[in-house]
């Protein structure tokens, strides 16, 4: 078997995508034979978490520890470098097939926690399905995480997902990244944040466009909050491009430019929408409280232009 199981397509008119049954990823959205996210190999694992889903909380847990409701609970630590745990729970796990059709595809997975074996240190357990579905006309994906607290205790949340963007066959480089940055988070050294986000200096603005090959970047932005909207666009030289937009839930991205793991010169350019900041569990900032039996929904896109 693959690294990330059986892979599932759904193609509608123009476009075309492919899922991964562990950890339900994105591995491929193509419109007109145009590549619009980075990709990889049946038999390879997704580099740099290429493609993966990130719940019940996106980036790092400081520590891999934090506490809910007066108890101190202890995460895997799965970046072992900084001794955090990052990306949540599902990305390994694979996940089930619950309604297939041309266009459409929905995963579902169940979360354990509290006492639980496998739970890591999870609070409560949980049920989360997400949902793939294309509009071949305008050549677009809208995809929609459903997490739902299966437990008898409250439990916090925070949704999130890793693209990386592409333009077809333009090198990185030559493309222009527009991010709708209104406030940044400072790090530390091992990228937690060191205190609340501040407003972005013109200097540290992409609103209006940076050239990839000038950016060095593995930031936090806060974007759009409260309000859905474009949270990034990377266009080609020639106008092409591709658009990454989410709801009202996606007020942050982390904008993320490492040299390309995918056999492509120069950079890849990864930008991540996600409901919260690293070390949410920590700090609060803008996770979801979910109570016993409830669901919160979470939506965003891709769009060739």
């Amino acid at each position: 078997m693959a690294p990330t199981g059986q892979h599932h397509e759904i193609r509608s008119g123009r476009a075309r995508a492919v899922v991964t049954e562990i950890g339900a990823g994105l591995r491929a959205f193509v419109v007109d034979g145009t590549d619009h996210v980075e990709t990889f190999a049946e038999d390879a694992h997704p580099p740099m978490g290429a493609g993966c889903v990130l719940l019940p909380w996106p980036n790092r847990t400081a520590g891999a520890r934090f506490t809910w409701r007066g108890r101190t609970h202890d995460l895997e630590v799965t970046e072992p470098a900084r001794g955090h745990a990052i990306h949540g729970l599902v990305r390994h796990r694979p996940w089930g097939v619950t309604a297939h059709d041309d266009a459409a595809i929905t995963l579902a997975v169940d979360v354990p926690g509290g006492a639980e074996e496998d739970a890591h240190g999870w609070p409560q357990p949980l049920h989360v399905e997400t949902t793939y579905g294309l509009d071949g006309d305008p050549g677009s994906l809208t995809v929609s995480h459903s997490v739902t607290n299966t437990g008898d205790g409250d439990v916090p949340a925070g949704v999130g997902t890793h693209p990386y963007l592409r333009v077809g066959d333009h090198p990185s480089d030559d493309c222009t990244l527009t991010v709708a940055t209104a406030t940044v988070l400072d790090v530390d050294d091992s990228l937690v944040p060191t205190g609340p986000a501040r407003e972005v200096s013109p200097a540290e603005s992409l609103r209006r466009g940076r050239p990839v090959a000038e950016l060095d970047l593995d930031t936090c932005f806060g974007v759009n909050a409260g309000v859905a909207g474009v949270l990034a666009e990377l266009r080609a030289p020639d106008g092409t491009g591709t658009r990454l937009w989410g709801d009202r839930n996606m007020a942050w991205v982390q904008a993320f430019t490492p040299d390309s793991p995918f056999g492509r010169p120069g950079k890849a350019v990864a930008v991540e929408p996600m409901t919260c900041p690293p070390d949410a569990l920590n700090s609060g900032t803008d996770l979801v409280v979910l109570q016993p039996g409830a669901t919160w929904t979470v939506r965003w896109g891709l769009e060739a232009l």
